[in-house]
């Protein structure tokens, strides 16, 4: 099989992918689908101890209404239970899951989720099938066909969001000058080791967990992993916490810093969509010479 069939088997396989993808979202059975979302509340939070691990995030007790039963059904996340929870608080919400039946395989979500379509898959193998034509093109018609594939429907995706991008920004922007200022402090560090399996290599991740009462009494344990001088040492440390009132997770140490960081991502964003929309005007060139 040469190049041409192999490219032709590529495009083919995963567009049907695709389409069993989009045919099982559109019949309501995709994995999603069949996931069963709530919102619980957290009831208790357990103090992190200094010098522990990271591992499942801070540990939350964490109380739901069973939809079927009608009751209040209590449970923790303790061991592999989804998404680690970084920032914890007595009465904030935040999602599970669990397939439908099987209400003791919960997992855990950072915020509560909406229903989602599962057209996570389809939309990865349609993005396949793409890349598949467009090299397919290049070998057929020649390379400055890959340009014009691989810039032109890529630049016009980026032009069609940057607006919602620019829109995002600002409104980070404006809950970062928002942002209300307390002193917290760091009330553990953690200490994770892991070694590579193939050179034996060993990585040491070193989490700082920060404690901060919100100006409305409400006790606030999050992970700080950024905008920390010196995070091995910082056990004990008094720290100056910015965080937006409507959701205290959303915090930073170093609102400069964060302004700053925001900037950059938007103006990104532009450049990306300016280089790719000129490998698309290159290809045209290079067509015509």
């Amino acid at each position: 099989m040469g190049w041409h069939e192999s490219l032709v088997l590529w495009c083919a396989v995963w567009g049907a992918a695709a389409l069993i993808g989009v045919g099982m979202s559109l019949a309501g059975v995709t994995k999603a689908q069949r996931t069963v979302r709530l919102t619980g509340r957290i009831d208790r939070v357990r103090a992190p101890r200094h010098g522990g691990s990271r591992s499942g995030g801070i540990s939350v007790v964490v109380s739901y209404r069973d939809p079927a039963s009608g009751q209040d059904v209590i449970v923790t996340n303790d061991g592999e239970r989804g998404e680690m929870i970084t920032s914890a608080w007595e009465g904030r919400e935040i999602g599970l899951n669990h397939p439908r039946g099987r209400p003791h395989a919960y997992r855990f979500s950072d915020v509560p989720e909406k229903p989602a379509r599962g057209l996570g898959l389809p939309s990865c193998a349609a993005f396949l099938v793409y890349a598949g034509l467009v090299v397919l093109a290049s070998v057929d018609w020649g390379w400055p066909w890959a340009l014009i594939g691989s810039g032109g429907p890529l630049a016009l995706l980026g032009a069609v969001q940057l607006p919602g991008a620019v829109r995002a920004g600002n409104d980070r922007l404006g809950r970062l000058a928002a942002m209300e200022t307390v002193q917290g402090r760091v009330v553990a560090v953690l200490k994770d080791v892991s070694v590579d399996q193939d050179d034996g290599h060993t990585t040491t991740t070193i989490t700082p967990v920060v404690s901060f009462v919100t100006r409305g009494g409400t006790v606030v344990t999050a992970h700080c992993t950024s905008h920390l001088p010196d995070p091995a040492g910082a056990y004990g440390r008094e720290v100056t916490v910015h965080y937006t009132a409507a959701d205290p997770a959303e915090f930073t140490l170093d609102r400069a810093a964060e302004r700053r960081s925001e900037q950059w991502d938007v103006r990104i964003h532009a450049l990306v969509i300016a280089v790719l929309a000129a490998v698309a005007v290159a290809g045209v060139v290079f067509l015509r010479v």
